[in-house]
């Protein structure tokens, strides 16, 4: 006799958003422009919605990532013109990271390339349903980053 195993719903529920993350990073890195890693679109995407103007700290703590993740990923996108680097006018230390013409550009060709996958997505789900996880979401997200 196999012994059946109880799931709590808290395991559950992480093991459901692995599995997002997992599909929707699969998903995109699939329809990305050749040459664009996934971490590299992640740093776009945030310049791109957040503004420009941002420091590689920022960068790193927005994404979740360790500074050395992101120095690597900078150092890439500048290496491709897709971004620039510069020092801060007020405070020669830090440095800024803007997108280039051509990172503006690998930008809007990304999101083109998953425009249709989103639009697959609003078809299948409605906004009341997205709102309705929200709260949720973001109350478990709040509560992981306090646990940290």
């Amino acid at each position: 006799m196999v012994a059946v195993i109880e799931e709590h719903p808290e395991v559950q529920v992480f093991d459901e958003i692995s599995l997002i993350e997992h599909g929707v990073r699969t998903a995109i890195t699939r329809a990305l422009p050749v040459g664009l890693s996934y971490p590299q679109y992640e740093v776009l995407n945030l310049i791109a919605r957040r503004g420009e103007d941002l420091t590689p700290a920022q960068i790193s703590d927005a994404l979740k990532m360790t500074p050395g993740a992101i120095t690597n990923t900078l150092q890439r996108l500048e290496a491709t013109r897709l971004i620039s680097v510069e020092p801060c006018p007020r405070d020669r230390r830090r440095k800024r990271v803007r997108l280039t013409a051509g990172g503006r550009e690998a930008y809007n060709r990304a999101m083109a390339a998953i425009r249709p996958k989103v639009e697959k997505l609003r078809e299948g789900f409605t906004q009341k349903e997205f709102r309705e996880a929200l709260p949720f979401l973001r109350a478990l997200r709040v509560w992981m980053n306090e646990l940290a």
